[in-house]
């Protein structure tokens, strides 16, 4: 008498997939379930997207397929071996994505409740380039090497954005500080930064027009004030001849700004929960050096 392998009694796989709507009680508690699984999924999928877990990943889910597939075909021996690697699937699936697993349960770790459901990353990410932001700007300011940083807001930029070449990449202070070096191919123009990633390098932006602009400020601070004043774009300019960085919203241009005022500076207009930390323009200027 031969013995048939499978996933189990087909009953079985029918108490798990059967959701009983008798009361309202029962429909919160499938919403609930089916969220939370969709959350976890979603969890495991940015963990092991653009890793090499992820093509073992596919690999897993080729076996689970051909399993199936051969349940459904009736192929017993091919049953046989694949549903017994399952038990050790799952210990090697603990091994192998180890690295990803650490990972998750450290981010979990340092995540708010409101964090796991809501997610957290946007002033994590925020924070993330306003501090590589200020870190570059300390650099070129220190070796004299000019910079144009324009940080879109609510009003698109794309116009501008298309007269750059295109990088879409990841805000670092050493990508910053490499653009901007001199003597290289991207050095000159603007950079724009949209949604914490940098768009494109290279981008020409309108000078300004206001006859009352100081005199004494050249093509890349009047460039930084022409932006600011078609949109609410956020602008970040390190000088090539005194190295005082500048940050200009609205047409308004503050110079000689220490890296702790223009971190709070871009903190404030970037995000909410750093706004009550700057307490208005006159507790910025007594940190402002002096433009001499």
């Amino acid at each position: 008498m031969g013995a048939r392998v499978g996933f189990g009694d087909l009953s079985d796989l029918n108490n798990v997939f059967y959701i009983r709507l008798n009361s309202p009680l029962d429909v919160i508690k499938a919403v609930a379930e089916i969220l939370i699984i969709t959350y976890f999924v979603y969890v495991i999928f940015n963990l092991v997207r653009e890793t090499r877990a992820w093509q073992l990943l596919k690999g897993i889910f080729l076996i689970v397929f051909i399993t199936a597939l051969s349940n459904i075909l009736e192929l017993r021996t091919l049953s046989f071996l694949l549903n017994n690697t399952f038990s050790v699937l799952a210990i090697g699936t603990v091994v192998i994505f180890q690295p990803e697993l650490r990972r998750g349960l450290e981010k979990i770790g340092r995540s708010t409740l409101k964090g796991l459901f809501v997610g957290d990353t946007d002033n994590e990410r925020v924070f993330g380039m306003v501090s590589a932001i200020t870190r570059a700007c300390i650099d070129l300011s220190r070796t004299y090497t000019g910079a144009l940083i324009v940080i879109e807001r609510e009003t698109k930029v794309g116009d501008i954005i298309t007269t750059g070449i295109p990088l879409a990449a990841d805000v670092s202070a050493e990508l910053i500080i490499n653009i901007f070096t001199k003597n290289t191919p991207l050095h000159d123009g603007a950079v724009v930064i949209r949604d914490c990633r940098i768009e494109a390098a290279t981008c020409y932006l309108p000078l300004t027009e206001n006859a009352e602009v100081d005199k004494d400020l050249g093509t890349r601070h009047r460039a930084a004030i022409g932006v600011t004043e078609i949109s609410d774009a956020l602008v970040v300019v390190v000088s090539e001849e005194t190295g005082l960085v500048s940050f200009i919203q609205n047409g308004v241009i503050l110079r000689g700004l220490t890296p702790d005022a223009l971190r709070e500076l871009l903190s404030e207009n970037l995000t909410a929960a750093a706004a009550s930390s700057v307490k208005g323009i006159s507790f910025l200027r007594s940190r402002i050096k002096g433009d001499e």
